[in-house]
């Protein structure tokens, strides 16, 4: 462990802490007194751009008109380095919406109280599966689950109607179809300027290795298995997880399969080239239907059920908790906003009232995204969700390993000529066992 992250543990723990009967009473890495409200409105950041945010605003205002409780709001892109910022003045914003992956990160760092899950209302209509994701290595729950969403496959489907192909059922056929859509000149124009699929392949934040996590699914494949008591080993030498790499590294190396500078590219570089008409497959998340919507229109392409690898069809699924920090002392008003956010009315309102859905997939299992948004699409990504989906273990600082599995997979995947695969993999596997020690998490 370094001096910085040592010092930042040391910081954060110097932390007051709320202490309330919605809450457990302790914070993840602190032990300091009770603090006091200061009697300003509690105060909600999340990672949020323009359109996210106007979403925010309209559905606190709605909270505000129901339960004059005020709001201070703030959308904030960059809102990890700002939480340190914070953090160093022993003052967290009371309430943080961001990453469901985050919480392992923010458990070490000792930013957040643990949450008692019985307290919150409408707990039930919350999976256990979702429950179990905002648990931290000590079994304790340090989140509520927000919104869900998974990766969804996008297919243009005029492209695909133009060369007679059928829609992809396994990744066999995904494959023919990149393929034909990179040398069949689906767009009619006598060029041969079309690729397959769309790749963020960069290492850039683990890019590539977030991307890739599907298809190694799909073949029973996974970079961690679990093996209870908060404790995990290195699962990317194993041959589920070969022969999904496998698959990946055809894709890489079938000229035209992805687009041109897929090694480099970031999703900003990649997704252009299915919005412009360059790229036919897209593996991303719904976020996106609204701007392709928009750039090509809503009948142009189509989302299918994710094709099948040699196992299943799982997909990376993601989603967004809310976390209550170590220096929240508003404990009535944080229950009412935890409540509503996860009730009925606060789902709905942060799919509709704003111009970007907050909520993807809502969590409470009363509402069916397909309806609300009036688009079968959603349809596909919800029972993807509740069917045939995995998240990353959420309890540990994945982000590192995510890392990890980028670069090895650029390596593997960047060299054509060789059979680089298996001992890439023992490497990755080497550098996963490597981070699991220095996280006290490893078998």
């Amino acid at each position: 462990m370094d001096s910085t992250f040592r010092s930042r543990v040391r910081t954060v723990a110097a932390l007051s802490i709320a202490s309330a009967a919605f809450l457990s009473g302790c914070a993840s890495g602190a032990s300091a007194p009770a603090a006091s409200d200061d009697g300003q409105p509690i105060e909600v950041w999340a990672r949020a751009g323009t359109d996210a945010a106007t979403t925010y605003d309209a559905l606190f205002k709605e909270f505000t008109a129901k339960t004059g409780v005020q709001v201070n709001f703030q959308g904030v892109p960059d809102l990890d380095q700002q939480l340190q910022t914070r953090a160093a003045s022993k003052k967290l914003p009371d309430i943080v919406i961001n990453d469901s992956a985050a919480l392992g990160n923010y458990t070490s760092q000792g930013y957040l109280q643990e949450i008692d899950k019985s307290s919150v209302e409408g707990n039930n209509k919350i999976s256990d599966s979702l429950w179990d994701e905002a648990k931290g290595l000590d079994g304790a729950t340090y989140g509520v689950p927000f919104s869900r969403q998974t990766m969804v496959t996008l297919i243009r489907k005029d492209w695909r109607e133009k060369l007679g192909m059928s829609i992809p059922k396994t990744q066999e056929d995904l494959d023919k179809l990149a393929t034909a859509f990179a040398t069949q000149d689906p767009d009619g124009n006598g060029q041969a300027d079309t690729y397959g699929m769309v790749v963020p392949g960069s290492t850039e934040r683990g890019y590539l290795g977030w991307w890739a996590s599907s298809y190694i699914f799909q073949n029973g494949g996974s970079y961690l298995k679990d093996d209870g008591d908060g404790k995990f080993s290195s699962n990317a030498s194993s041959s589920e997880t070969e022969k999904g790499v496998t698959w990946v590294k055809q894709q890489f190396c079938t000229p035209g399969n992805v687009q041109p500078g897929a090694l480099t590219a970031a999703t900003s570089v990649a997704t252009p080239f299915f919005q412009t008409g360059k790229a036919g497959i897209i593996l991303t998340g719904p976020y996106n239907f609204g701007s392709f919507d928009a750039a090509m229109g809503k009948d142009t392409y189509e989302a299918i059920p994710a094709p099948e690898g040699s196992v299943d069809n799982t997909v990376l699924a993601e989603g967004e908790n809310i976390y209550v920090t170590a220096s929240n002392a508003k404990k009535d008003q944080t229950k009412q906003v935890i409540d509503f956010l996860v009730s009925e009315e606060g789902q709905k309102a942060g799919m509709t009232a704003g111009k970007q859905p907050i909520v993807r997939v809502p969590v409470n299992s009363d509402i069916d995204a397909a309806t609300v948004y009036n688009d079968p699409r959603w349809g596909v990504v919800q029972d993807a969700l509740k069917d045939s989906s995995q998240a990353f273990p959420s309890a540990i600082n994945f982000v590192p390993i995510k890392q990890a599995a980028a670069e090895s997979l650029n390596k593997i995947v960047s060299d054509c000529g060789t059979d680089n695969i298996a001992s890439g993999l023992k490497e990755l596997d080497t550098a996963i066992t490597t981070e699991l020690q220095s996280q006290n998490a490893a078998s």
